[in-house]
């Protein structure tokens, strides 16, 4: 076997609308589709610009509350200009957890949570860099 490429990635958060909020308004995600799961699950999919790959994000009740564990997963979306991104954040009330920091390669990133505790890296990358 071998796999062909990423198509999505889920994540189950406590409020769908909020969660959905977020990644709207804060980083210009769009939502592609909404939809209820045989079993009950509220699911939506987002867009990244860019790229293929999929955030499926899933509210399910019964499971009770989502607890992030500190530092388990974050996602990392690459970003033009970091300086503009942490403007753009002030702005939206949306705090900095950690960061910026510089990396050996040129690279800049920042931290800020989304709803639940998930964390969300912005990267801006020198030009011809490929990881950070």
């Amino acid at each position: 076997m071998k796999v062909k490429k990423l198509l999505h990635t889920r994540m189950r958060v406590s409020d769908l609308d909020q969660t959905i909020q977020f990644y709207i308004n804060v980083l210009g995600l769009e939502v592609l589709e909404r939809k209820t799961s045989p079993r009950g699950s509220q699911l939506a999919f987002l867009k990244v610009p860019n790229s293929d790959e999929l955030i499926e994000l899933t509210s399910f009740p019964p499971s009770g509350p989502v607890k992030v564990q500190e530092d388990l997963v974050h996602l990392a979306f690459q970003v033009e200009s970091l300086d503009d991104t942490i403007e753009s954040l002030n702005v939206k009330g949306i705090k900095v957890t950690d960061g910026p920091t510089k990396t050996s390669s040129g690279s800049r990133f920042i931290f800020i949570d989304a709803p639940d505790g998930y964390e969300v890296e912005l990267i801006e990358r020198p030009p011809g860099i490929k990881i950070v």
